[in-house]
């Protein structure tokens, strides 16, 4: 029976019939590389386009953060604890990788907690985590903090450079650089803020947009749902992901998130400084600040020659237009993040993409 509804669904998506080009933003890196890996853009008629947005956590930091963790690593020494996305990514200067083959000391993790239990298990030697991420990840930081000062881990803290989605999204349509019709929104980012906190791009900038799932089932009837919204110029927004998504959200994890981080201007690569879109740790909390409690003053930050990730996350470009897709950057040798990480827009197109 699924199978049969897959089919149905793909075959819906495929014979689409449209006299008009549409151009779809997904606002979320997982399904950046889900549209490729599970074959879903390729059942797109040709009128149809699915434009990169900003929705990866790795591809947005920019350089300056890098920095600085090498900053406080080399001055404070530190140890250096990260999910394994962020180890090849270009800084200005250096990468963690580099870095690491030069013997400062950086663990891959696989949560705040797994960083918190190596400061337990260290107590004489600082732990810093790098706090990358959406708000997906964001309450299982600030429960790290909460836990570490419950315990009195002193040696404990991480250097946020978590981000808030919706603020980007607005910048986007805000500066109307580039035609966007509708937007798939990211479940599990939806999971915790609410499908409620996307009707700003329905109700104040007249575009419609769907919160989707992940799989294929998922992915064909958010693309389906969209056309036919923008063809009935209906501009609504719809949550199909209601097995997850909440209108509300998740009260409890934005609790959570509240007590510990409050709202700060953020640096996003490729867009610049976006009011009230990064989390800073609260005061309460500072002594787990890593950016208080190891001032360091990292060299000027610069950007990769030619990279045009920045342009690529405004959806102004796919990754083919840069002159160094698949060429100077590779998955081995990436110049830019967007190359690096498994949700970035040029890992995807590389890996899967082969039009």
């Amino acid at each position: 029976m699924e199978n049969d509804l897959n089919k149905r669904l793909a075959a819906r998506l495929k014979g689409l019939r449209l006299d008009q080009e549409i151009r779809i933003m997904e606002v979320c890196g997982t399904h950046t590389t889900e549209f490729f890996r599970t074959g879903v853009k390729d059942l797109f008629p040709g009128n149809l386009t699915l434009v990169d947005g900003p929705g990866c956590p790795v591809c947005v930091t920019p350089n300056d953060y890098l920095d600085r963790a090498i900053e406080i690593g080399k001055q404070h020494r530190t140890i250096i604890a990260t999910f394994g996305d962020m180890i090849k990514v270009p800084s200005s200067y250096s990468s963690l990788a580099k870095e690491k083959a030069g013997g400062m000391d950086i663990r891959v993790v696989y949560s705040p907690m797994n960083a918190l239990e190596i400061a337990e298990a260290e107590p004489g030697t600082e732990v810093m985590f790098l706090s990358v991420g959406f708000e997906t990840t964001a309450p299982a930081e600030a429960v790290a903090i909460l836990e570490a000062k419950k315990r009195g881990v002193k040696n404990f803290s991480l250097l946020s450079g978590n981000k808030l989605t919706p603020p980007a999204v607005e910048a986007l349509l805000a500066a109307q650089e580039v035609k966007i019709d509708g937007f798939i929104l990211p479940g599990h980012v939806s999971a915790i803020i609410g499908a409620g906190a996307w009707r700003f791009i329905s109700e104040r900038y007249g575009r419609p947009c769907v919160v989707s799932g992940f799989d294929a089932p998922d992915l064909i009837m958010g693309m389906l749902t969209l056309v036919d919204l923008v063809k009935k110029t209906r501009n609504e927004t719809i949550n199909q992901y209601t097995r997850v998504v909440k209108e509300e959200g998740n009260l409890k994890a934005l609790e959570i998130l509240r007590q510990v981080f409050r709202p700060s201007d953020a640096h996003w690569r490729g867009i610049g400084v976006i009011p009230g879109s990064g989390l800073d740790v609260r005061d309460e909390y500072a002594e787990f600040d890593a950016a208080k409690k190891f001032p360091v003053t990292p060299p000027e930050p610069k950007a990769a020659k030619g990279c045009r990730c920045g342009e690529l996350l405004r959806g102004l470009i796919t990754p083919p237009e840069c002159a160094l897709y698949g060429k100077a950057c590779t998955p081995e040798e990436p110049v830019g993040p967007c190359m690096v990480s498994m949700e970035g827009p040029c890992a995807a197109y590389y890996k899967y993409w082969s039009r």
